[in-house]
Protein backbone atom coordinates (compact mmCIF):
# COMPACT_ATOMS: atom_id res chain seq x y z
CA UNK A 1 0.00 0.00 0.00
CA UNK A 2 1.24 3.59 -0.82
CA UNK A 3 2.38 5.36 2.24
CA UNK A 4 0.91 8.37 1.22
CA UNK A 5 -2.44 6.60 1.15
CA UNK A 6 -2.37 5.35 4.73
CA UNK A 7 -4.18 6.08 7.90
CA UNK A 8 -1.91 6.99 11.25
CA UNK A 9 -3.73 5.64 14.43
CA UNK A 10 -2.46 7.73 17.56
CA UNK A 11 -3.30 6.58 20.88
CA UNK A 12 -3.84 9.54 23.08
CA UNK A 13 -6.70 8.83 25.44
CA UNK A 14 -3.99 7.88 28.56
CA UNK A 15 -4.54 10.02 31.99
CA UNK A 16 -0.68 10.33 31.99
CA UNK A 17 -0.41 9.46 35.95
CA UNK A 18 3.12 9.32 35.78
CA UNK A 19 3.88 12.76 34.40
CA UNK A 20 0.52 14.22 36.57
CA UNK A 21 1.97 17.51 37.45
CA UNK A 22 1.59 17.81 33.57
CA UNK A 23 -1.86 15.83 32.71
CA UNK A 24 -3.63 17.43 35.73
CA UNK A 25 -4.33 20.39 33.40
CA UNK A 26 -4.40 18.83 30.22
CA UNK A 27 -3.92 15.40 28.01
CA UNK A 28 -0.43 13.83 28.25
CA UNK A 29 -0.69 14.52 23.92
CA UNK A 30 -1.14 18.10 24.38
CA UNK A 31 2.14 18.63 26.80
CA UNK A 32 4.59 20.94 25.10
CA UNK A 33 7.52 20.47 23.83
CA UNK A 34 9.53 23.78 22.02
CA UNK A 35 6.04 25.62 22.40
CA UNK A 36 4.49 22.61 20.47
CA UNK A 37 2.22 19.64 21.91
CA UNK A 38 4.03 16.14 21.97
CA UNK A 39 1.04 15.27 19.43
CA UNK A 40 2.06 18.08 16.59
CA UNK A 41 5.47 16.75 16.91
CA UNK A 42 4.68 12.99 16.01
CA UNK A 43 2.39 14.22 13.62
CA UNK A 44 5.02 16.32 11.64
CA UNK A 45 6.78 13.11 11.71
CA UNK A 46 4.52 10.57 9.55
CA UNK A 47 3.19 14.13 7.05
CA UNK A 48 6.76 14.52 6.22
CA UNK A 49 6.83 11.07 4.71
CA UNK A 50 3.53 12.10 3.12
CA UNK A 51 0.65 10.60 5.80
CA UNK A 52 -1.84 13.47 6.06
CA UNK A 53 -4.88 11.44 7.32
CA UNK A 54 -5.29 10.45 10.97
CA UNK A 55 -7.11 9.24 13.26
CA UNK A 56 -6.54 10.49 17.07
CA UNK A 57 -8.10 8.00 19.75
CA UNK A 58 -9.31 10.48 22.83
CA UNK A 59 -10.51 9.58 26.11
CA UNK A 60 -8.80 11.76 29.26
CA UNK A 61 -9.52 15.21 28.52
CA UNK A 62 -10.06 14.56 25.12
CA UNK A 63 -12.63 17.59 24.61
CA UNK A 64 -9.03 19.83 24.66
CA UNK A 65 -7.47 18.30 22.26
CA UNK A 66 -10.79 18.44 20.28
CA UNK A 67 -10.28 22.17 21.25
CA UNK A 68 -6.97 22.32 20.18
CA UNK A 69 -7.45 21.51 16.67
CA UNK A 70 -10.59 23.56 16.65
CA UNK A 71 -8.62 26.56 16.96
CA UNK A 72 -5.69 24.81 15.68
CA UNK A 73 -5.38 28.12 12.86
CA UNK A 74 -5.50 30.32 14.96
CA UNK A 75 -3.09 29.25 17.83
CA UNK A 76 -0.21 28.42 14.72
CA UNK A 77 -0.36 31.99 13.18
CA UNK A 78 0.67 35.24 13.85
CA UNK A 79 -2.44 37.65 14.27
CA UNK A 80 -2.48 41.39 13.60
CA UNK A 81 -5.05 43.13 14.67
CA UNK A 82 -6.37 46.49 12.54
CA UNK A 83 -7.37 48.51 15.14
CA UNK A 84 -8.88 51.74 12.79
CA UNK A 85 -10.77 49.18 11.19
CA UNK A 86 -11.53 46.81 13.57
CA UNK A 87 -10.12 43.95 11.75
CA UNK A 88 -8.35 41.06 12.43
CA UNK A 89 -5.65 39.22 10.18
CA UNK A 90 -4.42 35.96 10.62
CA UNK A 91 -0.82 34.73 8.98
CA UNK A 92 -0.77 31.23 8.99
CA UNK A 93 3.19 30.04 9.40
CA UNK A 94 1.97 25.77 10.02
CA UNK A 95 0.49 25.60 6.91
CA UNK A 96 -0.73 22.02 7.02
CA UNK A 97 -3.03 19.38 4.82
CA UNK A 98 -3.57 17.10 7.39
CA UNK A 99 -6.90 15.13 7.86
CA UNK A 100 -7.64 14.83 11.43
CA UNK A 101 -10.55 12.40 13.03
CA UNK A 102 -11.02 12.95 16.86
CA UNK A 103 -12.40 9.95 17.94
CA UNK A 104 -13.83 9.61 21.70
CA UNK A 105 -12.81 6.12 22.52
CA UNK A 106 -13.67 6.50 26.16
CA UNK A 107 -12.37 7.84 29.81
CA UNK A 108 -11.10 4.12 30.79
CA UNK A 109 -11.23 1.96 27.85
CA UNK A 110 -8.16 -0.40 27.36
CA UNK A 111 -5.22 0.35 24.00
CA UNK A 112 -7.20 -2.60 22.65
CA UNK A 113 -10.51 -1.40 22.52
CA UNK A 114 -9.32 2.07 21.74
CA UNK A 115 -8.49 0.53 18.87
CA UNK A 116 -11.17 -1.50 18.04
CA UNK A 117 -13.73 1.57 18.38
CA UNK A 118 -12.17 3.16 15.48
CA UNK A 119 -12.20 -0.01 13.28
CA UNK A 120 -15.25 2.03 11.34
CA UNK A 121 -12.89 5.03 10.53
CA UNK A 122 -10.05 2.82 8.77
CA UNK A 123 -12.74 1.77 6.35
CA UNK A 124 -11.51 -1.21 4.12
CA UNK A 125 -8.03 -0.20 3.63
CA UNK A 126 -5.70 -3.25 4.00
CA UNK A 127 -2.64 -1.37 6.57
CA UNK A 128 -2.64 1.19 8.98
CA UNK A 129 0.16 3.20 10.94
CA UNK A 130 -0.33 2.78 14.76
CA UNK A 131 1.40 4.40 17.59
CA UNK A 132 1.58 6.25 20.92
CA UNK A 133 1.18 9.62 21.77
CA UNK A 134 3.68 10.61 23.65
CA UNK A 135 7.08 9.62 22.04
CA UNK A 136 9.31 10.72 19.28
CA UNK A 137 11.70 8.85 17.04
CA UNK A 138 13.57 10.54 13.65
CA UNK A 139 12.34 6.70 12.68
CA UNK A 140 12.44 6.28 8.51
CA UNK A 141 8.84 5.37 8.16
CA UNK A 142 9.73 4.22 4.39
CA UNK A 143 12.24 2.12 5.59
CA UNK A 144 9.66 0.71 8.32
CA UNK A 145 6.59 -0.05 5.64
CA UNK A 146 9.35 -1.87 3.08
CA UNK A 147 10.36 -4.16 6.36
CA UNK A 148 6.50 -4.82 6.81
CA UNK A 149 5.94 -6.01 3.83
CA UNK A 150 9.00 -7.88 3.38
CA UNK A 151 8.17 -9.37 6.50
CA UNK A 152 4.45 -10.34 5.74
CA UNK A 153 3.25 -10.57 9.03
CA UNK A 154 0.25 -9.19 10.31
CA UNK A 155 1.68 -6.70 12.61
CA UNK A 156 5.47 -4.79 12.79
CA UNK A 157 6.23 -2.85 15.90
CA UNK A 158 9.63 -0.53 15.74
CA UNK A 159 12.09 -1.47 18.27
CA UNK A 160 15.28 0.23 19.68
CA UNK A 161 17.68 -0.12 22.50
CA UNK A 162 17.12 2.81 24.52
CA UNK A 163 20.52 4.79 26.12
CA UNK A 164 21.31 3.24 29.71
CA UNK A 165 20.42 5.24 32.35
CA UNK A 166 22.24 3.28 35.33
CA UNK A 167 25.21 1.88 36.07
CA UNK A 168 25.42 -2.13 36.43
CA UNK A 169 27.35 -2.91 39.58
CA UNK A 170 28.36 -6.19 40.55
CA UNK A 171 28.45 -6.96 44.34
CA UNK A 172 30.46 -9.85 46.10
CA UNK A 173 28.55 -12.56 48.57
CA UNK A 174 29.72 -9.97 51.44
CA UNK A 175 28.59 -6.92 50.29
CA UNK A 176 31.87 -5.26 48.22
CA UNK A 177 30.98 -4.26 44.71
CA UNK A 178 33.99 -5.78 42.37
CA UNK A 179 32.92 -3.95 39.36
CA UNK A 180 31.53 -0.72 37.99
CA UNK A 181 30.58 -0.02 34.71
CA UNK A 182 28.06 2.48 32.62
CA UNK A 183 25.24 0.70 31.18
CA UNK A 184 25.91 1.10 27.48
CA UNK A 185 23.13 1.72 24.95
CA UNK A 186 23.89 -2.10 23.41
CA UNK A 187 23.10 -3.82 26.57
CA UNK A 188 19.70 -2.45 26.72
CA UNK A 189 17.09 -4.66 25.84
CA UNK A 190 14.52 -3.95 22.88
CA UNK A 191 11.96 -2.37 23.80
CA UNK A 192 8.53 -1.10 21.88
CA UNK A 193 8.83 2.04 20.72
CA UNK A 194 5.17 2.86 18.94
CA UNK A 195 5.23 3.49 15.04
CA UNK A 196 3.67 -0.17 13.96
CA UNK A 197 1.80 -1.17 10.88
CA UNK A 198 -0.95 -3.08 11.50
CA UNK A 199 -3.15 -5.23 8.89
CA UNK A 200 -6.53 -5.72 8.76
CA UNK A 201 -6.18 -9.41 9.90
CA UNK A 202 -5.35 -7.37 13.72
CA UNK A 203 -8.89 -7.18 14.20
CA UNK A 204 -9.14 -10.95 15.19
CA UNK A 205 -6.98 -10.54 17.94
CA UNK A 206 -8.03 -7.69 19.84
CA UNK A 207 -11.32 -9.80 20.36
CA UNK A 208 -13.74 -7.82 22.37
CA UNK A 209 -11.21 -5.00 23.09
CA UNK A 210 -11.27 -6.01 27.52
CA UNK A 211 -6.95 -6.25 27.01
CA UNK A 212 -3.85 -3.87 26.89
CA UNK A 213 -2.93 -4.13 23.03
CA UNK A 214 0.39 -5.56 24.46
CA UNK A 215 -0.97 -8.11 26.51
CA UNK A 216 -3.67 -10.77 25.08
CA UNK A 217 -2.95 -9.42 21.71
CA UNK A 218 0.57 -8.89 21.11
CA UNK A 219 1.01 -11.90 23.14
CA UNK A 220 -1.20 -14.05 20.65
CA UNK A 221 0.37 -12.73 17.86
CA UNK A 222 3.68 -13.42 18.72
CA UNK A 223 2.72 -16.60 19.61
CA UNK A 224 1.53 -17.10 16.14
CA UNK A 225 4.73 -15.84 15.01
CA UNK A 226 2.96 -12.74 13.16
CA UNK A 227 4.67 -10.04 14.64
CA UNK A 228 7.74 -8.21 13.13
CA UNK A 229 10.09 -6.40 14.90
CA UNK A 230 11.74 -3.12 12.94
CA UNK A 231 15.08 -2.11 14.34
CA UNK A 232 15.40 1.40 14.93
CA UNK A 233 18.82 2.43 15.59
CA UNK A 234 18.47 6.11 15.34
CA UNK A 235 17.15 8.43 18.05
CA UNK A 236 13.82 7.73 20.09
CA UNK A 237 12.41 9.11 23.49
CA UNK A 238 9.27 8.76 25.25
CA UNK A 239 7.38 11.84 27.34
CA UNK A 240 7.10 9.43 30.98
CA UNK A 241 7.70 11.93 33.60
CA UNK A 242 8.48 15.74 33.70
CA UNK A 243 12.54 14.25 33.94
CA UNK A 244 11.43 13.21 30.17
CA UNK A 245 9.73 16.36 29.20
CA UNK A 246 12.86 17.99 30.35
CA UNK A 247 15.26 16.26 28.54
CA UNK A 248 13.03 16.67 24.89
CA UNK A 249 12.88 20.30 25.72
CA UNK A 250 16.47 21.05 26.25
CA UNK A 251 17.65 19.29 22.62
CA UNK A 252 15.00 20.81 21.15
CA UNK A 253 16.54 24.25 21.79
CA UNK A 254 20.24 22.69 20.06
CA UNK A 255 18.37 20.63 17.34
CA UNK A 256 16.41 18.01 18.00
CA UNK A 257 17.21 14.84 16.00
CA UNK A 258 13.11 13.78 14.87
CA UNK A 259 13.06 17.46 13.28
CA UNK A 260 12.85 15.56 10.34
CA UNK A 261 10.23 17.78 8.85
CA UNK A 262 10.62 20.38 5.38
CA UNK A 263 8.70 23.64 6.88
CA UNK A 264 4.83 23.50 5.56
CA UNK A 265 5.03 19.99 5.81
Amino acid sequence: MDIKKMTAVILAGGKGTRISEESVLRPKPLVTIGGKPILWHIMKVYASFGVHKFIVCCGYKGEAIKKYFLNFNQVNADVAFLLSGGQIQTKTKDKVDWDVLLANTGLNTKTAGRILKVKEYIGEDEEFFLTYGDGVADIDLNKLLDFHHRSGKIVTISTTQPEGRFGAIKISDDGIVESFSEKARRNQSFVNIGFMVMTRKIWGYLKDGSEMLEKGPFEALASDRQMAAYRHPGFWSPMDNVNDRAYLEEIWKIGAPWKIWEENT
